[in-house]
């Protein structure tokens, strides 16, 4: 039960984060796969939560890791339910040949391969902010995996996604009847778990994960006047991330504060660029790894930011060759961790452990095996 973020009394359902909503899914979908059952024996799944928190990244992070799983190919199918109309969904009534009935030109969006070397995602977002009209369309495909008289095929998952009625974002109340039928999910936020996603999976620029790190504080706010319209979430973050890999070349970070500022706050961008302002005084990590002497940053600000290089600079040397960093650059880098003070040290170790495929060499270098001798047990147990 470690697992779980939290419980929310209205909803009577637990909260976790994206990642470990992935993880469930996971396992259930590679079983179903496993054992020849249908897809249609389980119930569609819902995801809830507050805008930005990761959903829609959640479902495509499920659909590559089911590909890594099963060798299938995973296609999904994006649908925001917001533009969409019930004519949409359920296609255009046409007169039949007699002239007598009618028949509906099922609508592109259902043109799905049901071959058995692929399986099908389909995601129906933004359900509970969307017309009742339309919501009723998309229901019928929840629930009877079909709308009008188009059956969708045997090898398609349906997820669905909404914001709460608490989130401040349009949101109508699901039928008691429909939500029975349905499997629930509720997303929380949670930094490290994005944090982990983000080293491995984003382009995330070095100065966002400094910062969150350094202030996790900000990763998400969840108390926003309803006027507001900039305000941070993991989604706007990664806006930030890209306007700074974008504007690389810009002089004065202080002048992407327009930018920035738009996308998650006034305050939040202000405190945020002050933060950046330090990386000029941190040493250069590449420094490091060639073993040359490197005074350990002063304030606390910026020992967050070295550390936060430092796993940038690791994981993007193991994004482009697993093999790039010698063991004597790793054992440089863990003699620089080696001197910082416990907390920080035991932070780069265990963002550096989390980096996918550096574990092995880096239990290779001395200098990280004789701390894990003296002080690992006690934070990640037996590494």
């Amino acid at each position: 039960m470690s697992e779980i973020i939290s419980f929310n009394e209205n909803t009577n359902i637990v909260a976790l984060s994206v990642k470990k909503v992935v993880d469930h899914l996971l396992i259930l979908y590679t079983n179903l796969i496993e054992k020849k059952i249908p897809f249609k024996n389980i119930p569609s799944v819902f995801l809830w939560g507050p805008p930005g928190v990761g959903k829609s990244d959640g479902v495509f992070e499920l659909s590559s890791r089911l590909h890594e799983l099963t060798g299938k190919r995973v296609n999904v199918t994006d649908i925001r339910l917001l533009l969409f109309s019930p004519v949409d969904l359920r296609g255009v009534p046409v007169p039949d040949e007699t002239r007598m009935f009618t028949d509906w030109l099922k609508p592109r969006i259902f043109e799905l391969d049901p071959s058995n070397d692929v399986i099908n995602i389909l995601f129906l977002d933004e359900l509970t902010a969307t017309p009742q009209s339309v919501q009723a369309a998309a229901y019928q495909i929840t629930l009877n995996r079909q709308i009008g008289e188009h059956k969708l095929p045997d090898n398609t998952i349906i997820i669905a996604a909404g914001n709460r009625a608490t989130d401040k974002s349009i949101a109508y109340n699901m039928p008691k009847a429909l939500s029975n039928r349905l499997m629930h999910f509720e997303i929380a936020v949670d930094f490290d778990s994005w944090s982990d996603w983000a080293v491995n999976n984003a382009e995330v620029h070095p100065y966002v994960l400094g910062y969150l790190s350094f202030d996790n504080s900000k990763f998400y706010k969840d108390e926003t006047d309803v006027k507001e319209v900039a305000y941070p979430t993991p989604r706007s973050w990664m806006f930030v991330s890209n306007l700074l890999n974008l504007m690389s070349d810009v002089d004065d970070i202080f002048e992407l504060y327009p930018l920035i500022s738009g996308c998650i706050g006034k305050e939040t961008a202000l405190s945020f660029l002050a933060y950046c302002k330090t990386y000029k005084d941190i040493p250069d990590v590449k420094d490091i790894a060639q073993g040359r002497h490197v005074d350990i940053p002063k304030t606390v600000d910026a020992i967050y930011a070295i550390v936060s290089a430092i796993v940038s600079f690791v994981s993007e040397s193991v994004k482009k060759d697993p093999m790039k960093l010698s063991i004597d650059e790793i054992n440089n880098i863990c003699k620089f961790a080696n001197r910082l003070p416990p907390d920080y040290r035991a932070s780069l170790y265990k963002r550096l452990t989390d980096i996918k495929g550096f574990l092995q060499r880096l239990k290779q270098a001395p200098s990280f095996e004789l701390w894990v001798k003296t002080n690992a047990k006690d934070i990640f147990g037996k590494v």
